[in-house]
Order: C-alpha cells, then structure tokens, then sequence
C-alpha cells in the first residue's frame, strides 16, 4: 500500500501532546521493539540497556583449568604480597569458596584474619583454635558473602592457694567455682602455674573424683606435661549428653567444684 510523503503533515507527540511536524516525531524503541510510541525529540527516550539483560554475555572467565600453584608458603607470600595468616604453628586450607583456619600451637594465642576479599563471592570463612581472642574483619565479596565465623576454645588459668584450713583450686582467680561447660565446647586449664605442682586436675562424674569412691572421667579429655610446669594443661571437649562432672585433684581430697554439662 502507497502513503503520501507528508511533508507538510502535522501529528501528535503521544507523550506531552504538543503538535510537531510528523517527520519530526520518532518511534520509541524498548526492549529492542517498538513499543508503539512516537513521540517528539524532547520526550524520547533511548532503549535502555537494563531491559536486555540476558540478551548480552556479560561473563568473564578468570579460572585457570588445571593450573599449577605455588604451595610454598614463603614464596606464596611473596608472590601475594600479603601473608593472610598472622600468627606462627598455622595450618591455612584453601579451598573454593572455603577458608578454614586452625591453629596448631599448644597454648592460648591471638589470630587475625583481616583483609580477606572475593571479587565474585566469598563462601564459609571459619576460625577455629585455642584462642579466646580471635577475629575476622575485613571479609569481602563484591557480589555474593557467605557465613564468617570465628571460634575460640575457652582457657582457664589454674592456680593452687590455702583457703578454709586446705588447698583449694582457684580458676581465673576464683576459688573452686561452679563452671558451665557447654556440649561440643573445648576448655583448656592451664596448670603451667607453680602452684600447681603436685595436684593434676582431673574429672569425674562423682564428687570429688576418687576421693569421693568415683572413678577418672576421661571421656574427650587429654592431658599435657607435668603441673606446675610450662605448657602443662588439662583439656576436654564435652561430649553431648555429658553427665555434670567435678574437678579434682588426683592427689589430695577437697580442692575441686562442680562443672555442670548443659
């Protein structure tokens, strides 16, 4: 079908409804189509970019298939510039999506992890390890942040003073208290203090251990070096469904409390 050129055509702009030559007035494009408008200069608007999403590959690729790493933790440092662990005895597992840190050392120690970012995602940051003071800050992904934790296991300090005509265990400095120790939970008792030596502080599901007729509890438990000596300690992580269990000294009746299981 022929139509006239128009020339002198007049039409009508159909978003502000201001009259301009027809020539003048354009055909709005969304989404790649028209969509049915024509309209003057000052009401067009462009396709905007945003509706064809999908319709552009906007992927970029950045992992190597089959590469080979440096495992050297000095030369892997060099090479990143940055040491992403700042503590001595560490063992650092990276994996996709994954960094777990443990500590290895064999007293309470202060761990960082800072600075650790994604430019895709970042999944499960843990920190796990003998440390009541550890942190993780400065954990980033540009589009996607999984869960970040960081878990300290408990350490008390054992020391041994007179109290009430007898030795008494003192935790924290507090005199044969009433603990709290939560299932799956590991609390260290530092026994590395001099007063220490000769009372090993040990756990029973009867009051005052074996003075009191029970027996050692010895469930989750391990033990370290000689009371009153450096690096000596007694741990125990408790089992679910532990019974409420004391502390005592193997040595001498009457030094220990009571440490309730929830």
């Amino acid at each position: 079908m022929a139509y006239s050129s128009g020339k002198k055509a007049l039409g009508i702009c159909d978003r502000c409804g201001f009259t301009y030559k027809l020539s003048e007035l354009r055909y709005e494009i969304e989404d790649d189509s028209r969509n049915g408008f024509r309209v003057c200069y000052d009401c067009f608007d462009v396709d905007h970019p945003q509706l064809r999403i999908g319709d552009i590959e906007t992927s970029d690729n950045v992992s190597l298939y089959d590469p080979r790493i440096d495992s050297g933790e000095k030369e892997s440092t060099e090479y990143f510039g940055f040491n992403p662990v700042n503590s001595t005895g560490m063992v650092m597992r990276n994996e996709v999506g994954q960094v777990t840190i443990t500590t290895g050392e064999t007293s309470s120690t202060s761990t960082d992890i800072t600075g650790l970012e994604g430019t895709a995602s970042v999944g499960t940051v843990t920190l796990t390890g003998i440390d009541d003071t550890a942190a993780v800050t400065g954990v980033a992904g540009t589009s996607a942040l999984g869960s970040v934790s960081a878990s300290g296991d408990t350490v008390y300090t054992v020391t041994v003073a007179s109290y009430g005509g007898g030795n008494r265990y003192y935790i924290d400095s507090v005199v044969y208290p009433t603990l709290t120790l939560n299932e799956g939970s590991t609390y260290r008792f530092d026994q590395s203090d001099g007063t220490n030596s000769g009372h090993p502080l040990r756990f029973s599901t009867t009051s005052d251990g074996t003075h009191g007729g029970g027996s050692e509890y010895t469930t989750g438990v391990t033990t370290n070096g000689t009371p009153g000596s450096s690096g000596a300690y007694t741990q125990i992580t408790v089992a679910v469904g532990a019974p409420t269990l004391y502390y005592y000294c193997t040595n001498h009746s009457g030094m220990g409390g009571t440490a309730n299981t929830p």
